[in-house]
């Protein structure tokens, strides 16, 4: 027996493990890669070398009305602050003034962000120096229908957008729960689509037969074949925005990639880098997964960490065990996604949100879902364990009584020999498998 050390960040800090080497089947962890020094060169290259389309000064002349779709505060690691004004630059350069050019931010169904909220997603000059309108889905007046999509979502995006000359949309690329990648199409669907657009394209992540639970072909990294993804693009396509900037962001919140152009060419090229950047082959599944969602911001609450539960079920066994490290030192942030484990029956969860749809709804279903089928041992500070008691997850203050818990689980099954898989970096993690 060799026994190794193992350590995942937990927090600002870290959690330890020594375990059998024998029983260790993989450690899957993303590719190291030099991150992008010259932020403003990177932009100005892609800007003026797209994929898919003409040059950005080529598509906008002096005039046009412009708007730039920009994600909201919950998404500001995209650092939208800082590849944003290289584009602007571009704009004026080409002879379309700061009175031309107007933002929108893609709040989706999320709350309006606050002056000093904008300050952070623009930075002090662009917030001082442009037009800021804050999206509203839930606005008749400020929404205007444009058509059905095949798979019947009507489609009401915002007034502005839709009466602007030319629409460039901006954001992050990042694997997504269920609509396979973050970015791109997602800046218009859900980002500025009224309220009833969004809820009938999000239905879309859950089966068709009611008590199915959650859609298996609308998951983690997934663009092809995934629904959600495809309707969501037939939406962004009744836009039809000009130009896309779209950023990645590497482990350590720095620039890995910018990818600019066509509004589904230039996207749908950053996802595949994304895989490349992020995708680990697997050698098959284990029976315990250790995961970590790699710490602070990423575990600061349960909705955001919950991320490093996707690859991790994605490499175990039927009926194995998921132990994952999130302090979340704020666990019940935002207050509307704990509210959705209020129900005893699973049935009961899957109409009510069914009926009532949000993405916090979906993820605390999601995460149900996961509880009844595989054991989730949540490593937190005690003093969130009857938070993660709630959402079907036992709680454990170390990886070591983590790993206990873990065996006598095994064990009650009749497995003495079993397999372990450790992913250190839960959110940048894609685990890839030779048949799919």
């Amino acid at each position: 027996m060799t026994i190794k050390n193992y350590e995942l960040k937990y927090g600002r800090t870290v959690k330890k493990i020594a375990l059998d080497e024998d029983k260790v089947l993989q450690v899957l962890k993303s590719k190291e890669q030099q991150s992008i020094s010259n932020i403003k060169e990177a932009v100005q290259q892609a800007i003026r070398n797209p994929i898919g389309t003409k040059p950005l000064r080529e598509l906008v002349k002096p005039g046009d009305k412009v708007c730039i779709v920009v994600s909201d505060i919950t998404r500001t690691w995209y650092r939208t602050c800082d590849y944003l004004p290289p584009v602007v630059e571009e704009l004026n350069a080409n002879g379309v003034s700061d009175d031309d050019i107007f933002v929108i931010v893609a709040t989706g169904t999320h709350r309006s962000n606050t002056p000093e909220e904008i300050k952070l997603i623009l930075g002090d000059d662009l917030s001082r120096r442009l037009q800021v309108y804050a999206h509203d889905a839930y606005s008749e007046a400020d929404n205007v229908y444009l058509g059905t999509t095949s798979r019947g979502t009507e489609v009401y995006l915002d007034r502005r957008a839709v009466e602007a000359d030319k629409v460039i949309l901006t954001g992050g690329l990042t694997p997504h729960l269920f609509a396979g990648f973050g970015g791109g199409r997602k800046s218009v669907m859900p980002g500025i689509a009224g309220v009833k657009t969004i809820n009938h394209n999000h239905l879309l992540a859950l089966a068709d037969v009611q008590g199915n639970g959650i859609n298996k072909e609308t998951c983690l990294a997934r663009v092809e074949g995934n629904r959600v993804n495809e309707d969501m693009c037939e939406v962004c396509a009744f836009l039809n925005p000009c130009f896309l900037i779209n950023s990645v962001m590497d482990a350590q919140g720095e620039f890995a990639g910018i990818f600019a152009g066509h509004w589904y060419d230039a996207w749908y090229a950053g996802t595949q880098f994304v895989i490349r950047q992020q995708g680990v082959q697997a050698k098959g599944k284990s029976d315990i997964v250790i995961a970590s969602g790699g710490g602070f911001p990423m575990d600061m609450n349960l909705y955001q960490g919950m991320k490093a539960y996707v690859p991790a079920v994605m490499t175990l066994q039927e009926n194995g065990v998921m132990i994952v490290t999130l302090e979340c030192e704020d666990i019940a942030e935002p207050p509307i996604f704990f509210d959705c484990f209020r129900y005893d029956d699973l049935k009961e969860m899957e109409q009510a949100v069914r009926d009532n749809f949000s993405i916090p709804f979906y993820v605390a279903f999601y995460m149900c879902c996961l509880a009844a089928q595989y054991t989730i041992i949540l490593v937190t500070k005690e003093e969130n364990f009857a938070q993660a008691e709630k959402t079907g997850a036992i709680p454990a203050a170390s990886l070591e009584e983590a790993m206990q818990m873990a065996e006598d689980v095994l064990k009650r099954q009749g497995k003495e020999d079993y397999t372990v898989t450790v992913i250190p970096y839960g959110f940048t993690t894609i685990p890839l498998f030779a048949d799919k």
